[in-house]
């Protein structure tokens, strides 16, 4: 690692440069999260599925992604942040493109695959060089790292609305969208560190990929709690609004969008109120805001109960990924880079298989009913938040 660290004349236009790409990078995902849950319906429609059929393809993408974390760590190691990201970015972006042009389910799935495979990947790589940031600089930067994930993802859900209102087809709309993404992950890239992801001399060979026991397990399992929920509003809120709700669907839009920009909000005042109060009660107050305000919005289901409720849960979330990726990467013994990548396969077994899981309890019961998930991981979190060590 020491000969990529920067000069003492030269880090700190390196360090603001490369925080400026990694900010960049984040928000990229986000758009493309945005843009991906915003059209969830378009998929259903356009290869006319039921909710246990569309939970087949988001299962095929949760399959790709926790598969690509097995390597993801040691692909970081190998090849860079830079790199991986450049990769993963433009192989996430061109699936996205795919996704309404497809012949049938039967080449959807492996595109759902591929597709989730490098969103996990990216995730890794852009995750590995913010924590890289924050040790080098000394300075709390994650929460506003993943606060550029929640403005991408209000972008992408807001310019999805605006494109269905206008009248442009939905796959035209996946297509432009994915060649800007890939622009910009190309710029970005440009700008990052190149972390390899690990903490000294000799790290590089604890960048595979650490199964997750003790303390890691623990943060790991947080992670799912809340991945589970962020995960299932992602996917599902649009199709709720429309579906349950009765909003058309260029309004139901606006559910992610504001989930997404509350969530932005709450991660910009993230890193100041890191510093002030304790992680574990931090997170334990989000996530009983997250579970109280999802249930008003199930039980009431009016359209704007649910959009005020979406913004509460979305400022409720907020601090769990910032605090629990950066609390995994603290655990002696592991790289930055193992350590985000170990903790991240159950964090994407919530985020990725949670919503499919919602698509087969839907089909059982209702779309309401299986939307109390998020109130079980929610809470799940908020009693677990204690169990999270606090910062040193």
């Amino acid at each position: 690692m020491s000969a990529s660290v920067p000069t003492l004349d030269a880090a700190g236009g390196e360090l603001h440069r490369a925080r400026w790409a990694t900010r960049a990078q984040f928000a990229a995902l986000g758009v493309l999260a945005g843009a991906w849950g915003a059209h969830i319906p378009s998929v259903k429609q356009r290869y006319g599925l039921d909710e246990a059929g569309l939970s087949i393809v988001l299962l095929a993408a949760a399959l790709g992604a926790i598969t690509s974390l097995l390597f993801a760590g040691r692909v970081v190691a190998r090849f860079g942040a830079r790199r991986a990201a450049f990769g993963a970015g433009v192989t996430m972006s061109g699936m996205l493109a795919l996704m309404l042009l497809l012949p049938g389910l039967g080449v959807v799935l492996p595109a759902a695959l591929v597709f989730g495979a490098g969103m996990s990947l990216f995730d890794v790589a852009i995750n590995t060089e913010g924590s890289e940031l924050e040790h080098r600089s000394g300075r709390a930067i994650m929460s506003n790292l993943h606060g550029m994930f929640s403005v991408g993802g209000m972008a992408g859900a807001a310019l999805v609305a605006a494109l269905l209102r206008a009248g442009m087809a939905p796959a035209l709309q996946l297509v432009l969208i994915a060649a800007g993404l890939m622009l910009l992950v190309g710029v970005a890239a440009r700008g990052m560190l190149d972390a390899h992801g690990g903490d000294g001399d000799g790290d590089g060979d604890k960048a595979h990929f650490a199964w997750p026991r003790g303390r890691l397990l623990v943060i790991g399992l947080l992670i799912l709690s809340g991945m589970i929920a962020e995960g299932v509003m992602y996917d599902w809120c649009v199709l709720y609004l429309k579906q349950e709700v009765g909003m058309p669907q260029a309004q139901a839009a606006l559910g992610y969008a504001v989930f997404a920009a509350a969530m932005a909000l709450s991660r910009f005042t993230g890193d100041a109120l890191r510093e002030r109060f304790a992680e574990p009660a931090l997170l334990c107050a989000g996530a009983t805001l997250t579970a109280v305000s999802m249930a008003v919005v199930l039980l009431v289901g009016t359209p704007w109960v649910a959009l005020a409720g979406f913004a509460l849960v979305g400022a409720g979330l907020a601090p769990t990924a910032p605090i629990l990726y950066n609390a995994a990467t603290r655990v002696p013994g592991v790289s930055r880079a193992a350590a985000i990548a170990s903790v991240t396969s159950i964090g994407y077994g919530g985020f990725m298989i949670g919503p499919p899981l919602i698509g087969g309890l839907a089909h059982a019961t209702s779309l309401t009913v299986a939307l109390t998930v998020v109130v079980a991981g929610a809470t799940l979190l908020a009693l677990g938040s204690r169990l999270v060590p606090a910062k040193a």
